[in-house]
C-alpha cells in the first residue's frame, strides 16, 4: 500500500542503506534492545502476546525478536525488503509473517495486537501523526509500543551520515543532497524532544533514555554506550543537563483507554 495522493514515501529504503539493513549481526543486536527494554514492563506470559512491527524492512529484526512471542507481524512498504525477510525463519521457532503495508492505515482491526514496535520509523512516514492514531488504534487496552526516536537536533544525521542535515529547511536539504549526488530529495521528517512528547501525547509514556544510558549492559546497549566508556559518561552528562540534545529517545508508549 502506497501513502495517500499528494503524499511521498521514500521508495527502496533499504536500498538506499545497503549492508546496514541486511547486516544480520547488527540488526539482531539492535533487536536484543527491543527485548530487553518490553521484557522490563511485561509481566506474565510472553508467548501469548502478538506483535506488530511496523516498519519492519528487511525483516530480521522482526524474526528474532518473534521467538519470544506467539506471533509476530512485519509491516513494511519496501517490497524488495520485505521478499527478503519472508525468505528467513523466525529465530527460536517463533511464528513470523510480513506483509506490505502503509503504516497510516494499518490493515488490521482495533485493538488486534498486545505490541507494537516503531523503531526509528516516525521520520520516514508522511504523517507521523497518522502513524501514531494508527498504532493506538490497533493496540489492546494496556497495550505497549516500543517507540525509538532520533532527534531532529543532531549534529550528523543518521541515514547519510551528513552535518546539520536534519535541522536545515526542506529546501536547503534538497539541494544539498542532490549536490552531493546522495539522492533526489530528503524525506526525512526529524522533531525535537518537544515535538516527539507532542507525537506521543495520546499515550502514557515510559521514558527508558536514562535507564539505557545508565545501565547499557542491562538493556543490550553496549554497541552504542558501552558501560564505563566515555561515550557512556559523556552521554550521562548530556542528559543531565541539557536532556533535549540526546540523539536518540527509547519510549515505551502505553495505551490507557
Amino acid at each position: 500500500m502506497k501513502a495517500a495522493q499528494g503524499e511521498a514515501y521514500q521508495e527502496n529504503f533499504s536500498k538506499l542503506l545497503g549492508r546496514a539493513m541486511y547486516d544480520v549481526a547488527q540488526r539482531r543486536f539492535k533487536a536484543e534492545k527491543i527485548i530487553a527494554v518490553l521484557g522490563d514492563c511485561i509481566h506474565g506470559n510472553h508467548g501469548e502476546l502478538r506483535v506488530l512491527d511496523v516498519g519492519c524492512s528487511t525483516g530480521i529484526m522482526t524474526n528474532h525478536i518473534a521467538g519470544r512471542f506467539k506471533l509476530t507481524v512485519g509491516a513494511d512498504i519496501d517490497v524488495e525488503a520485505l521478499r527478503y525477510a519472508s525468505g528467513r525463519k523466525a529465530d527460536d521457532r517463533g511464528l513470523s509473517w510480513f506483509l506490505a503495508s502503509d503504516a497510516m492505515s494499518i490493515p488490521f482491526r482495533d485493538r488486534a495486537f498486545d505490541l507494537v514496535i516503531c523503531a526509528h520509523v516516525y521520520e520516514h512516514v508522511p504523517s507521523a501523526r497518522r502513524m501514531m492514531f494508527e498504532i493506538h488504534r490497533v493496540l489492546k487496552p494496556g497495550g505497549l509500543c516500543f517507540f525509538s526516536a532520533g532527534n531532529r537536533l543532531s549534529l550528523m544525521e543518521p541515514h547519510y551520515r551528513l552535518p546539520f542535515l536534519s535541522v536545515m529547511p526542506r529546501a536547503a536539504a534538497n539541494w544539498f543532497l542532490r549536490g552531493l549526488g546522495r539522492g533526489d530529495r530528503y524525506y526525512e521528517k526529524h522533531l525535537t524532544y518537544w515535538g516527539l512528547k507532542k507525537l506521543v501525547s495520546g499515550f502514557e509514556v515510559l521514558d527508558y533514555t536514562k535507564r539505557i544510558i545508565d545501565n547499557p549492559d542491562r538493556f543490550s546497549a553496549t554497541d552504542v554506550c558501552p558501560a564505563g566508556s566515555m561515550k557512556q559518561r559523556f552521554a550521562a552528562f548530556v542528559a543531565a543537563i541539557c536532556y533535549w540534545l540526546i540523539p536518540t529517545y527509547v519510549f515505551v508508549l502505553k495505551k490507557t483507554s
